[in-house]
């Protein structure tokens, strides 16, 4: 089960801001309890400076960004698909210039958002290599396609006009026809981050002026809540079981990675000596995927293993480590093979698409 680019708030991706530059390396890593990973670096698109993996496939198959910057100093992202050692440039709709993908399914078939000849930004599906643009919601001009399962459904955000006011709510695409899920009630504004192949939706919404992660199934958007005291919770992977993963926010800006399943939410921790964690993607082996800050003050990716006794222990959460000499790395998703995919940084600062790939189980 693959895990789009998880947007918290304004952007996308909490904690992960963006280094720079690069090698190509490969490094062994052995996380606690005889558990070892590989971890290699992606390298970017010829001419680009760094990239960033945010999707992977049962077959193996990365999707993401790899950028440059303009001679006036803007970014530009270029959607990649990694496949066979070769990254691909699967460029943008017809008149973009900047595009990134955020989410693929076992058939190959890609989502994400790309820039287009109008200057808007609009969510797009690659099927059989050709990138359709998949529109926004009534009165909109923007979206963005974060998730798709096996079955070609899609999830993602987009604006739309609702009695003269411009909202921007989670939406659900199949059968060519885009459909706005809505929000909770009292609210106005929503994200879809993931879905399943059962076709149930991981998101975020607004309530009361907070952020809740939310469930959407047979037609409802359910407030998953917060961890106790908590005020903010989006809700960034889901697997065919239902269980949702993110991070719970308070109002002091602490976190932490949570679980929720059968209308509970636990609190996952942090890695030893850390104090905010974030878990971004699920498997259906409940495999839990994300970044938190260690002893050292670095941030490390993380692998969190539920209900996988070891040493007494219910849930692990191992370090899956950085390239060498770097300080910096952050999981995005997981697939069903224990593939890992997301970013990390060299000694010089160089952000790099990483996959980590476990030896031996």
């Amino acid at each position: 089960m693959e895990s789009p680019c998880k947007l918290f708030s304004s952007g996308h991706y909490v904690g992960r801001a963006l280094i720079l530059f690069a090698l190509l390396c490969v490094a062994s890593l052995q996380p606690a309890f005889g558990q070892s990973f590989t971890i290699t670096d992606l390298g970017t698109l010829p001419g680009d400076n760094f990239s960033t993996a945010l999707g992977i496939n049962d077959r193996g198959q990365v999707v993401g960004f790899s950028s440059s910057f303009s001679s006036s100093g803007a970014r530009i992202d270029h959607a990649f698909l990694f496949k066979n050692g070769v990254m691909v440039n699967l460029g943008t709709l017809p008149g973009g210039t900047s595009s990134t993908a955020l989410g693929i399914n076992n058939h190959g078939q890609v989502v994400g958002f790309s820039s287009t000849a109008s200057g808007g930004t609009h969510a797009f599906l690659l099927k059989n290599g050709v990138m359709i643009d998949i529109g926004t919601l009534p009165g909109g001009n923007f979206s963005k396609a974060t998730g798709i399962n096996d079955r070609g459904q899609v999830v993602g955000e987009s604006n739309t006009v609702i009695g003269g006011s411009d909202f921007l709510h989670a939406f659900l695409f199949e059968n060519g026809m885009m459909v706005d899920i809505g929000a909770l009630p009292g609210g106005n504004l929503s994200r879809a981050f993931a879905i399943n192949d059962p076709g149930q939706v991981g998101g975020e919404a607004y309530v009361g002026g907070q952020t809740h992660a939310f469930l959407f199934e047979n037609g409802m958007m359910v407030d998953i809540g917060t961890l106790p005291g908590d005020i903010f919770s989006p809700g960034l992977g889901i697997n065919d079981r239902g269980q949702v993963v993110s991070a719970s926010n308070t109002a002091s800006f602490e976190t932490h990675a949570f679980l929720f399943e059968n209308g509970m939410m636990v609190d996952l921790g942090t890695l030893p000596g850390g104090n905010f964690s974030v878990a971004s993607g699920i498997n259906n082996r409940s495999q839990v995927v994300g970044l938190s800050s260690t002893a050292s003050g670095d941030t490390h990716a993380f692998l969190f293993e539920i209900g996988r006794e070891r040493e007494g222990e219910e849930g692990v959460m191992l370090d899956l480590g950085t390239l060498p000499g770097g300080n910096f790395s952050d999981a995005t998703a997981i697939n069903e093979r224990g593939q890992v995919v997301g970013v990390a940084n060299t000694a010089s600062g160089a952000a790099r698409a990483a996959l980590w790939t476990p030896t031996h189980r």
